[in-house]
């Protein structure tokens, strides 16, 4: 079975909004590699749809760049969950359905692992709640936004256990949780 990778970057404060106001020169070297090799080793992309519009805005643009990693990024194939897209570009399929049962079969399909991108939206909190992501890499970079949408606001407590750390020569901190098995899960 595959495996749902989430991926997300976060201030020390919880806020995931506006990553292009204070990412910027964190993300080179190190991260930009161990991002790399995480883009590399999946099969699919997963999007929410506020995440796949901006990305599928700028992507197709950066290949001169970003080279190889903005080709993967424009040709890998993409699942887009929404409810008010009516056709996608840039090498996606919409998710149409119930995207709990949709995401649950793309699972099971034969594969590499499918990278869902983007963190805190509608469709992380749907998978969160349905236990479909199997593996939380949360990048937490060394800043203090002040404001904006914070990670999984509104969210029931959910426990995840914390199976690896990295810690980057930028201060950033890759941090990798698996949902926490309890009795009742």
């Amino acid at each position: 079975m595959r495996k749902i990778i989430e991926q997300g970057v976060v201030t020390l404060d919880g806020q995931i909004s506006t990553p292009q106001n204070w990412l910027g020169g964190l993300w080179a070297g190190e991260f930009e590699q161990r991002s790399r090799d995480l883009l590399f080793s999946v099969d699919a992309l997963l999007y929410g749809r506020v995440s796949y519009e901006q990305h599928a805005a700028i992507w197709p643009h950066m290949e001169e760049q970003f080279g190889d990693y903005a080709v993967r990024m424009n040709t890998i194939p993409k699942h887009v969950a929404s409810t008010t897209l009516k056709q996608s570009t840039w090498n996606a399929t919409l998710i149409e359905g119930d995207v709990v049962e949709e995401v649950a079969k793309l699972k099971s399909q034969p594969g590499g692992d499918i990278l869902k991108v983007g963190t805190g939206g509608p469709l992380s909190r749907t998978l969160l709640q349905h236990r479909l992501v199997d593996e939380y890499l949360f990048w937490l970079v060394p800043v203090i936004a002040g404001s904006g949408a914070r990670l999984y606001d509104g969210i029931d407590t959910t426990f995840l256990t914390l199976v690896d750390v990295v810690r980057l020569e930028n201060g950033v901190l890759g941090l990798t949780y698996t949902p926490k098995v309890t009795a009742s899960a």
